[in-house]
């Protein structure tokens, strides 16, 4: 698709903002290790398809980390929307509704501007959009944090109890998608359930399909802590986990860590815990190890600070860090 395309230097992503022009171009900073990221770059490949005027750009943030400083991004995802090389908006967290929203409107605007005919936007058209948004929509009142009736509140509560990995509309925001949905799914309550792009039902549906065992098999599963921890130590052969990353340390023991490292000559990446709080206090329980920094070669633990300065004197770091002992 010649409008979603992936940067990996600074001069790729500001070349890709020069091409554009007036039109509107969508950077997705990224995380090779974030499920949620894959999650988005899938809304992100829709929604190419649909504005073939916008450009997608997916951009590895830790790759070209003088554009994430400059831009001060803390997190992935994140989404920035630009014109004629100026931002003009942000997103973020993984919200397929918000960006879907955002797109439409900001891509709207860029169409008019630059004498693109966009047409009248279809209603039916704009549903299609929503519901297909994310592998898993559900329309409520509210949002999975904050339901607001009983029907709303059950139907989360039983999608979290099965780890479903889903995204939420809040009819009560908008009133015409709330009457005309009903309309196109022939489906004349809330909430509503759709799975790629299908309709699944109501509460009542739902409870049947849990009762049954059906649901994993019906929705995508949230990816579960453990596996992602996995992910992350196992994303570079020899992974350090600290306050603060290789550029800068957040705290002595970090510091220490990183000159120890240095020393060996040997190649490795960080994780900044101060950036991720779940990864920060569930990497403790997975590792059964209490404090940070943390090492890992090849998916194995191998201590903190005081290992790292005990394997140092006794010359044997460097061998462990390359797997040969």
């Amino acid at each position: 698709m010649a409008n979603l395309v992936e940067a990996t230097t600074n001069q790729q992503f500001e070349d890709f903002l020069a091409k554009a022009g007036k039109c509107l171009t969508v950077v997705h900073f990224q995380a090779a290790w974030a499920p949620q990221c894959g999650q988005m770059n899938e809304v992100m490949a829709v929604l190419a398809k649909e504005h073939t005027h916008t450009t997608f750009v997916k951009l590895e943030a830790e790759a070209v980390p003088e554009v994430s400083e400059k831009y001060e991004i803390a997190s992935v995802p994140t989404f920035l929307f630009f014109k004629g090389g100026e931002k003009v908006d942000r997103l973020d967290g993984a919200h397929a509704p918000e960006l879907t929203k955002k797109v439409e409107r900001l891509a709207v605007a860029g169409n008019a501007a630059t004498g693109v005919d966009s047409g009248t936007t279809d209603l039916n058209q704009r549903l299609k959009k929503l519901i297909n948004a994310a592998p898993c929509m559900l329309f409520i009142k509210g949002s999975s944090q904050e339901p607001r009736c009983g029907f709303s509140r059950q139907i989360v509560a039983l999608l979290k109890e099965h780890n479903i990995q889903f995204s939420t509309f809040d009819i009560l925001s908008d009133e015409e998608v709330r009457q005309e949905l009903k309309t196109y799914s022939n489906w004349p309550t809330y909430p509503q359930l759709y799975a790629n792009g299908e309709l699944v039902g109501g509460l009542d549906i739902v409870k049947e399909l849990a009762e049954s065992g059906e649901l994993e098999n019906t929705c995508p599963k949230a990816v579960t802590l453990e596996h992602r921890l996995k992910t992350i130590i196992n994303q570079s052969p020899i992974m350090v986990f600290m306050k603060g990353n290789k550029e800068a340390a957040k705290c002595g023991f970090s510091r220490q860590t990183l000159e120890l490292m240095n020393d060996t000559g040997v190649d490795y990446n960080t994780f900044d815990i101060l950036q991720d709080e779940e990864v920060r206090q569930g990497l403790k329980t997975y590792s059964n190890w209490p404090t940070y920094p943390q090492l890992y070669v090849k998916g194995d633990l191998i201590g903190g600070l005081d290992i790292l300065k005990e394997l140092k004197e006794s010359g044997e770091l460097v061998s462990v860090l390359k797997g040969e002992s």
